[in-house]
């Protein structure tokens, strides 16, 4: 029971912080401003792999709501789970210290792993979109998709963060020594 909790509560989160800006379309259909892609990273760390899960079915959930569930929802759908997952398994496989930002070493990894994730999804998305709609203009895409996995996490996601763990005491899951 409490895990279906802790479920509900994080798709909540999740569609609290997408649908509002739903709206603000970069490329109509395909993709938009998307600050719910602050949540990857912190699904990662403190829910891991039912936290990248969580990413990946939001992603499908608000792509049929809003009318834009296309071919490339799939790729989508993989993307919105590996990206976070890479910053899961970077931390708890490569990492020889627990998960902390107190440190500027630790808050600099960290930003390059939301960069790397970042890099992954335009990776997996881009691709998918350039081949199945040649019409969409590819690098904007993949430019939007770096920028809304990248900005978002770091400007707002690692505050959060840092809140999460020091001030509500929130342990990050498999990622201590």
């Amino acid at each position: 029971m409490k895990r279906i909790k802790k479920t509900v509560i994080l798709f909540f989160v999740y569609f609290l912080t997408a649908i509002p800006f739903k709206v603000m379309e970069i490329i109509p259909g395909f993709t938009d401003i998307r600050p719910v892609a602050m949540l990857g990273p912190i699904y990662a760390v403190f829910f891991g792999i039912p936290g990248c899960m969580i990413m990946a079915v939001g992603n499908i959930v608000m792509d049929i709501f809003s009318n834009s569930l296309r071919w490339t929802s799939i790729a989508g759908f993989i993307a919105n789970f590996m990206g976070p997952l890479s910053i899961y398994l970077i931390w708890i496989r490569w990492s020889r210290k627990p998960f902390s930002l107190k440190t500027g070493s630790s808050l600099l990894k960290h930003v390059g792993i939301i960069i790397l994730s970042a890099v992954l999804e335009a990776a997996i998305i881009s691709p998918a979109v350039a081949l199945i709609y040649p019409s969409v203009d590819a690098s904007l895409f993949a430019s939007s998709v770096l920028l809304n996995n990248s900005v978002f996490p770091i400007v707002f996601g690692i505050p959060i963060t840092i809140l999460i763990q020091e001030e509500l005491g929130f342990e990050p899951i498999g990622l201590k020594k």
